[in-house]
């Protein structure tokens, strides 16, 4: 494959080879059905996910239902707390026989509800996938959603929200994308708040599984020892038992719009007073979006940066002063609106010092640039990781998923190691200077007040 591979909506068949000698294969059904696979020279196990393009991002405020809008819209927290339900069983499996299902041949299965999407995904030996991809097809088109199970896992729920409670750095990372990102729909936390959790209704949340889950809205794909004309029949087999009818045709969701949000900072310092012996702190810019032609150039900042044991940061805050076990960079990309930040642990007293050193490495790229073995470490180091992290069927699996949904287009290893060595110094400079001009907003975890950030962000 010498470049990106487009995948067109209206395409219905799609083939090509990838790097290391992979086949990826696209069938678009007629019922707008998605399902993707990459097979794996060698591999003997697979990894399966069932994908929707629906995310935390996608609620709304909840308000009555009235005469006039009978449809309940989905309160915060909804898309997780669905999320949850669809392992608690459908007419023919208990919560106990899905999770037998999986435990009886080694399995793995989870799901995960992110900002823009939703997958539900299992890894099995390749003997194993017809199992998986009828269970996660029940699980996605039948769910009960019992009202009894409902109850119990709003207990699990909220007790899952207290956890991150607990953890500061889950704290502060809440209170970045807010602080950042406003009120744009992706600053909310993806899985509600204790009162939108206690206030959701069986109804509301039962609606926006019926509103979302359909056969337009699906994505199904598959990574390792796969054949693809299995994997579709399966599927085909799987939904049609389940009760949909594929012979309805539809075109498969738009993608979301991917022109830039105007965004609003929400608050230039946030903090949280907890009694810990350390500060966690987050500092962060609006970033660039998903689709974005510097996409390369940000792995490649983040890498000196922030990225590893030779990053900027790492070196000036911790091998040098000894001021923190735990400092990087990071970069979250979405369809129309992204986040560039800096996370420091380090203690109370030295809080506003490390976050001057943390911007003040910003600011320093932004002005003089990345060094050539700067430059030449980063292309190394991404390079040998997206080699490595391709050895597992998973990450195989969540590319095929993010291609589909979110870009639109397909890049194997080649292509993105081609795209990394295209990046020059000028590249990243430009960049860290766009970053470095944009609103500053901080986060900031402990024994800390905002007294001790505020003249650090304008």
């Amino acid at each position: 494959m010498n470049s990106a591979v487009d995948l067109p909506l209206g395409l219905a068949d799609l083939s090509f080879a990838a790097s290391g000698d992979a086949l990826v294969r696209r069938t678009v059904l007629p019922s707008g059905v998605r399902i993707l696979s990459e097979q794996v020279p060698g591999a003997r196990s697979a990894t399966l996910g069932y994908w929707v393009a629906v995310g935390s991002r996608d609620e709304t405020d909840a308000v009555p239902a009235t005469e006039a809008h009978p449809l309940i819209p989905a309160s915060f927290g909804s898309t997780h707390f669905l999320e949850h339900l669809l392992f608690k069983g459908t007419p023919t499996r208990t919560a106990l026989d899905i999770a037998i299902s999986f435990d009886s041949v080694g399995g793995e299965h989870n799901a995960m509800t992110a900002k823009e999407y939703t997958c539900y995904y299992a890894k099995v030996q390749d003997r194993d996938l017809p199992i998986a991809v009828e269970v996660i097809a029940d699980m996605l088109t039948s769910s009960v959603l019992d009202r009894s199970e409902f109850e119990n896992e709003r207990g699990v729920i909220l007790e899952e929200l207290s956890m991150a409670e607990d953890d500061p750095a889950d704290v502060a990372n809440e209170r970045f994308f807010s602080a950042v990102l406003g009120d744009h729909p992706l600053g909310r936390p993806i899985g509600g708040s204790p009162q939108t959790i206690r206030d959701a209704t069986r109804d509301a949340v039962f609606e926006h599984y019926r509103a979302n889950y359909r056969p337009q809205d699906l994505v199904i794909t598959a990574a390792g020892a796969v054949d693809h004309d299995l994997l579709v029949s399966g599927v085909v087999h799987a939904l049609e038992a389940a009760g949909w009818d594929l012979g309805v045709e539809a075109a498969p969701v738009d993608r979301r719009a991917t022109a830039p949000a105007a965004i609003d900072r929400g608050a230039a310092v946030v903090t949280v007073q907890r009694p810990i012996e350390q500060a966690n702190i987050l500092i962060g810019v609006p970033g660039i979006v998903a689709t974005d032609d510097r996409r390369t150039a940000m792995s490649v900042l983040n890498s000196v940066l922030g990225g590893g044991m030779s990053s900027r940061l790492f070196q000036e805050v911790r091998e040098k002063r000894g001021l923190a076990y735990a400092v990087y960079s990071f970069s979250g990309a979405y369809s129309d609106a992204g986040v560039f930040g800096l996370y420091a642990g380090c203690a109370p007293a030295k809080a506003t010092q490390v976050t001057e050193l943390m911007l003040g490495e910003l600011r320093r790229l932004a002005d003089g640039g990345v060094t050539p073995d700067e430059l030449r470490r980063a292309v190394g180091q991404l390079s040998g990781g997206a080699a490595l992290a391709l050895e597992d069927s998973d990450t195989r699996m969540s590319r095929l998923g993010r291609a589909e949904i979110s870009v639109g287009e397909f890049s194997d290893l080649d292509e993105s190691l081609r795209r990394l060595h295209l990046v020059t110094a000028e590249d990243v400079r430009d960049l860290a200077a766009d970053l470095a001009g944009r609103q500053v907003s901080i986060s900031a975890v402990g024994s800390v007040t905002d007294d001790m950030f505020a003249g650090l962000v304008s």
